[in-house]
């Protein structure tokens, strides 16, 4: 994943947990707001816009995390599609037979104001050809393994750059599953190391080795945080 401090995890989190009856929406927004700072959509709070979709019918909030070659949590329209691949996430929202794609960007205004700011798009329905959680876990565990044999050789991907795990937060939120949090916490870790590799020092051949082994541990991240993030409506 791109981003190194998405906000659009924690939005879908904290907004099942209210959308299950798990907490609030004050404390679902404060939440989202201690990552991100004073949340719009569009022109209105985060609050107030989640409330009034709440009365349209909004049932689930879902979590798209693309990257090049893999639309992973999007179902068009094309150009919903190219502007969520650029920010690197985006939030569906599920209102009975239509959904609506909600993109961040920073919201920053003079020196002393810093939030985010979401545009609303028309979106696709939602993904029905995601992994379930206890798929998504076997293939990150599966993919863990592999990387590390292939890194082995090469150096690991935590060389060069420590301090900047500190920049992503996998926490889910009340509700969820202990399995779901337990995979997002794994997941949330891999892709701070993944944000964190190095390929100084390497030959190219290592480098290749390298970026192999990354990018089928990256799909694997993304997979598992996007399922982890809709586990709270599976069956249990």
């Amino acid at each position: 994943m791109r981003a190194e401090s998405p906000i659009s995890p924690p939005l879908v989190a904290w907004g099942n947990a209210w959308l299950s009856g798990h907490v609030g929406l004050d404390e679902a927004v404060d939440q989202v707001e201690k990552l991100s700072g004073p949340a719009l959509v569009g022109s209105l709070p985060l609050r107030r816009y989640l409330a009034e979709l709440r009365v349209d019918g909004l049932s689930e909030l879902r979590l798209a995390l693309p990257a090049p070659g893999d639309p992973l949590g999007l179902s068009g329209p094309p150009a919903f599609n190219a502007a969520a691949l650029e920010a690197g996430e985006a939030v569906i929202a599920v209102l009975g037979d239509r959904t609506l794609g909600l993109l961040p960007s920073p919201d920053v205004r003079g020196s002393s104001y810093a939030g985010v700011l979401f545009a609303v798009h028309e979106s696709g329905p939602p993904r029905a050809d995601l992994p379930s959680l206890a798929e998504a876990e076997r293939e990150l565990t599966t993919s863990m393994l592999a990387a590390t044999e292939a890194l082995a050789e090469v150096g690991g991907p935590l060389q060069g750059h420590p301090g900047r795990l500190e920049r992503v937060n996998g926490a889910l939120a009340p509700g969820y599953p202990a399995r779901a949090h337990r995979v997002s916490a794994l997941a949330s870790r891999l892709s701070a190391a993944l944000l964190a590799a190095d390929d100084r020092g390497l030959t190219a051949s290592q480098i290749a080795t390298r970026s192999v082994a990354l990018r089928t541990l990256d799909s694997a991240v993304r997979r598992a945080l996007v399922s982890a993030h809709h586990a709270i409506f599976e069956p249990r």
